[in-house]
């Protein structure tokens, strides 16, 4: 089986990423837009783009039937889903085989039995992959939750049988509090996902966050990519994450890509996924959930092992063999990623809106830029507020840290407020450096009294004023004339025939 045409069912920058692996690949792409997305950097980059509704997300992104129309009219053989969205919808996956396209990620069935977690962790429970201590079902009712809390022993977390992100979680650290707690989880998951069921698990205090990256083909082959820590994190949503991570032992590494690789065999799993871990201060590590998806945080993975994630998800759905074995992969250097939102870091993180009135894009040695938006596009309140993820690459972590920072440096986003400054804190906060950090590390040191260093405070100074001198020296235009960059989209969109 090969593919001709490929339809990205997303936007922004994965996106994007995905329309550069197509035209490597010699694949012709077709872009999605929104009301909101007209003339957006993969409008303009795809090899065609075609409109799906207005800007909120489920007259548009989450219109199945839509994207499948739209997939089917202009020929496409398959559909990359990218991260959220769709993509781990095991009904849309489903309606894409029933339509005669490929999708490009695991199995209906796979994301089924993945997507809630008490099934998930009975099946890796059952693979002998560790799991928290707690409970293999949901909990039926208070009295049912009060036992569970007894057995498994204070503090508890709740969390949400289907879904993910953090959402219809809740720590509970004595009895006199589970019965609030319950019921905000279940109302929280009820709202988030439709379901308000909800288990019990022990509470593990300051833990790390790691991930494997796992490939799997359809004739029975799993690799295991390496490891990746994804601990700082805002409200369970991650935003600074490496390769490998920093100082495991080679004892627990070994562990955790074993165990894994065993989760994907036990869940048949095919295509790109990441199997979650939490790591315990002393050194036990448990099974989360997997990742039925290409993760955000997939470069730094492809910086350290020098593979093309996206070319190899379309390859394993054209229904190709993996080339490589377990042995072949040979992980070097280590690389950072810091995921750029267009968020108010120092305001609770408050997602910002406008038009991007200058970007400055950094480069040079082991640097990677994963952006949606250029100058001149505005970025929407309709989506999530990613704007770029920021790479580095160094052969250790030191110096993967230092060329992150000076990346960091040389890029301003300027008309939204962004998490820049934020990430320039973490990388020289010296809990980080040390690599002594947990997923406690942002409630604990963030915002800081001293907010913005004073090179950080003198850069963003300089960045603003060399926007007001480049603003007074360009061209005027007339009133009525549109923004430049906002027409080239229109003129990139009507070339091709678009509405």
């Amino acid at each position: 089986m090969s593919f001709q045409k490929i339809l990205v069912a997303n936007r922004g920058e994965i996106a994007v990423r995905i329309i550069r692996a197509c035209r490597e690949l010699g694949v012709r792409s077709v872009a999605v837009y929104s009301d909101a997305d007209v003339g957006s950097l993969p409008v303009r980059l795809a090899d065609e783009a075609h409109y799906l509704g207005p800007a909120p997300a489920r007259e548009s992104y989450l219109n199945a039937e839509r994207l499948i129309e739209v997939a089917r009219r202009a020929g496409a053989q398959a559909v990359h889903p990218g991260y959220g969205f769709l993509a781990e919808n095991a009904d849309f996956a489903a309606a894409c085989a029933a339509a005669g396209l490929v999708f490009i990620g695991p199995r209906p069935e796979t994301m089924r039995a993945l997507g809630r977690k008490t099934d998930a962790r009975q099946a890796m429970r059952a693979a002998g992959v560790p799991t928290v201590p707690g409970t293999l079902d949901p909990v039926t009712d208070t009295a049912a939750a009060f036992s569970a809390a007894a057995e498994v022993g204070y503090p508890i977390a709740l969390k949400a049988v289907a879904g993910g992100g953090g959402r219809g979680m809740r720590r509970v650290d004595a009895p006199e509090d589970l019965v609030e707690a319950l019921r905000a989880a279940q109302s929280e998951a009820l709202g988030a996902f439709g379901d308000p069921s909800i288990y019990v698990e022990r509470l593990i205090e300051r833990p790390r966050h790691v991930e494997v990256q796992i490939l799997a083909d359809s004739h029975g082959k799993v690799v295991a990519l390496g490891e990746r820590d994804c601990s700082i994190q805002r409200r369970y949503q991650k935003l600074i994450e490496e390769s490998p991570a920093p100082g495991l032992p080679p004892a627990t590494r070994a562990g955790l890509l074993d165990a894994a690789v065993q989760a994907a065999r036990a869940s048949g799993y095919v295509n790109a996924g990441t199997v979650e871990f939490i790591l315990a201060p002393d050194g036990s590590y448990y099974f989360l959930e997997v990742n039925a998806r290409l993760q955000v945080e997939h470069p730094v993975t492809e910086l350290c092992t020098g593979l093309d994630l996206v070319k190899a998800q379309i390859a394993v759905a054209a229904g190709e063999r993996l080339p490589w074995r377990q042995d072949d992969i040979q992980p070097r250097g280590a690389a950072i990623e810091c995921r750029i939102y267009a968020e108010d870091a120092a305001n609770g993180f408050v997602p910002s809106s406008g038009p991007l009135l200058a970007v400055r894009v950094p480069d040079g040695p082991g640097i990677r830029l994963d952006a949606g938006y250029e100058q001149g596009d505005a970025v929407p309140l309709y989506y999530d507020s990613l704007i770029a993820k920021l790479c580095a690459w160094g052969t250790d972590r030191a110096e993967a840290i230092a060329r992150l920072q000076r990346a960091l440096a040389e890029c301003a986003y300027l008309g939204v407020r962004n998490t820049i400054a934020f990430h320039r804190y973490v990388l020289a906060h010296p809990e980080f450096v040390a690599a002594r950090h947990d997923t406690g590390f942002v409630p604990r040191h963030w915002p800081p009294e001293a907010l913005l260093p004073e090179a950080v405070a003198r850069d963003m100074a300089l960045a603003a004023a060399l926007v007001r001198y480049h603003r007074q020296r360009a061209p005027r235009r007339d009133d009525g004339a549109r923004d430049h960059w906002a027409a080239r989209g229109r003129l990139a969109v009507t070339q091709r025939g678009l509405p």
